[in-house]
């Protein structure tokens, strides 16, 4: 069972993972406002990084002998990070990433248990690894919202 629970842990990191990444760049492509410049920036290397997870995760999965999901269909069932608002102000399109990053750490933390449980310490290192990600990015959006 230890592979396919890590797996299935995975799949979620993955599907919060690909949300994100899209509210993100939905984000990027249409904040306005006085600070356009800083926010479209800053969101530009989140989804970035993002993106390059994103591959990492779906093959780890792969490596542990189950498909990888790769459709919004499949994401959207288990996701809690909602449809970003291209319309929103910018002080909510912040506000709202700043929220889905709290809740991506704690899928991520999730993961991380399973797979300590599991043995598995290759997923709990890149796990963790992406938590300090998400955790600086929590820091910078919120402190753009003070």
């Amino acid at each position: 069972m230890g592979d396919r629970s890590v797996a299935e842990a995975l799949k979620l990191v993955l599907a919060d993972s690909y949300a994100l990444y899209l509210k993100t760049q939905n984000y990027h492509w249409n904040v306005e406002g006085p600070h356009f410049r800083s926010i479209h920036k800053l969101l530009e290397e989140h989804y970035q990084d993002l993106s390059v997870a994103i591959d990492d995760i779906a093959e780890l999965i792969r490596s542990l002998g189950e498909k990888a999901p790769g459709t919004w269909k499949a994401y959207e069932k288990v996701t809690k990070i909602e449809n970003g608002d291209e319309n929103a102000d910018a002080r909510t399109m912040l506000t709202h990433l700043k929220e889905d990053q709290e809740h991506i750490v704690a899928t991520l933390q999730n993961g991380v248990e399973i797979a300590q449980k599991e043995g598995d310490e290759v997923v709990v290192g890149m796990l963790t690894d992406r938590m300090g990600v998400h955790r600086k990015n929590h820091w910078m959006l919120s402190s753009m919202l003070k």
